[in-house]
């Protein structure tokens, strides 16, 4: 006989052949445990599976004495792949019928899009007998929820990650916390930029607390340090714990329960009525699309040139040719030249400059492929990093984007 379920546990089926070929990535599960963790639940186990229905159900099958909570992520489209109310439907001995409810929410959603309803889409109204459905206000899939033998409960949900994370909030969190006694805990979330998980791991070892877990969620360019709390932790324990974190990681540790660092860079700079202009080469603008980003930008960021050229960065940023000649356009005195040169033709009170190799292409063994330097010019301020990024082209953006960035909000911290 197997053993009952246990009461905090959920496990995730994740299904489609995009997924067991490698062609999409599984992100669907990623960011269901973290907020299934942020609530009290622990996963048990993760399971992908192809659009195949005797595997279909067989994991379900299995799944509902590991634990008594399964959510279930794609599968409830209109094509002949599209299998979860089907597999559902014979791993639970509930026949498939059309359910009134789910047909009116299908049809309505074509209505407010202008569109007539195809007849194949009447397929996503078939659902397990019995089955309670989860009105899907941001696609045309209704999802649905029923309970099993065993005594477990299924969610299955569309796969598509913008209609299946507001379902997850809309319907599965509040039926759960419901239906089972979880005592949620309260999770705070600690956002570094720039160190590895591992230097973070032993940055933090020996923070301990009777009922605190630490976790490390990888979000790059960045790193969350999460501290679950059980309940009943005095809220002062709580406190100091995420002050030690802070204390330990330094000024990378940019915030608590924020947002990400051009947000909280942001905040800083409309506060204190400052301006910034950006010169990227190397990064071709995904600093300055990344600063624009926030709502309210236009309150700080004045402007931002791509300057791939070594004219553009004469014409752009007044970079001298003589510099550029000697030096390389990668190189530490054309970035300072081009942070000090934007800040001055935009009369900004920051100016950040950017350039180096993105690679595939055009490295040397002087300047090998990820070889990037940033300045910054600012108030009494003339600074300078050289960064050797691995990595393929986007990965050496992405993180030349960051440092910029880290580098602004160091200075705006006083380091």
């Amino acid at each position: 006989m197997s053993p009952p379920p246990r009461g905090t546990e959920a496990v995730l089926l994740a299904q489609g052949n995009e997924l067991t070929t490698g062609l999409t990535l599984d992100t669907n599960s990623h960011w269901l445990c973290g907020r299934l963790w942020e609530i009290g639940i622990d996963v048990r186990r993760i399971v992908t599976v192809p659009d195949r229905h005797e595997d279909l159900v067989a994991v379900l099958s299995e799944a509902q004495h590991l634990a008594p909570i399964l959510i279930s992520t794609g599968g409830l489209g209109p094509t002949r792949d599209d299998l979860t109310a089907q597999a559902v439907a014979d791993a639970f001995g509930r026949p498939l019928a059309l359910d009134d409810r789910a047909l009116a929410q299908v049809e309505a959603r074509f209505a407010a899009m202008g569109r007539p309803m195809a007849a194949v889409n009447r397929k996503q109204a078939l659902l397990p007998q019995g089955a309670d459905v989860l009105e899907n206000r941001w696609g045309t899939a209704p999802g649905f929820a029923v309970d099993t033998p065993a005594g477990a409960r299924v969610y299955c949900l569309p796969g598509v990650p913008w209609e299946m994370k507001p379902m997850i909030d809309a319907h599965v969190v509040p039926d759960v916390l419901a239906r089972h006694a979880i005592a949620a805990p309260e999770t705070r979330t600690v956002r570094v930029l720039g160190v590895p998980e591992s230097v973070l791991e032993e940055t933090v070892t020996g923070i301990e607390l009777p009922g605190l877990e630490i976790g490390f969620r990888a979000m790059a360019p960045e790193v969350h340090v999460k501290l679950r709390f059980d309940p009943g932790v005095p809220a002062d324990d709580r406190a100091r714990a995420v002050d030690e974190v802070r204390r330990r990681v330094g000024w990378r540790a940019f915030g608590v329960d924020c947002g990400d660092l051009a947000e909280v860079a942001g905040a800083v700079l409309a506060a204190r009525g400052d301006t910034l202009a950006l010169a990227e080469s190397c990064t071709a603008g995904r600093l300055a699309a990344w600063i624009a980003s926030v709502p309210g930008a236009s309150a700080y960021l004045l402007e931002g040139s791509v300057v791939y050229s070594n004219d553009a960065k004469v014409r752009t940023a007044g970079v001298d040719r003589a510099t550029l000649d000697a030096h390389g356009a990668v190189s530490e005195p054309v970035a300072r030249q081009l942070a000090a040169g934007i800040r001055a033709r935009a009369g900004s009170t920051w100016g950040l400059g950017i350039t180096g190799i993105a690679g595939p292409g055009g490295g040397t063994p002087d300047k090998p492929v990820g070889t990037v330097h940033i300045a910054l010019s600012g108030p009494g301020v003339e600074d300078h990093r050289r960064l050797q990024l691995p990595g393929d082209r986007e990965r050496v953006q992405r993180y030349a984007a960051a440092g910029a960035l880290a580098l602004l909000w160091r200075r705006l911290q006083g380091g």
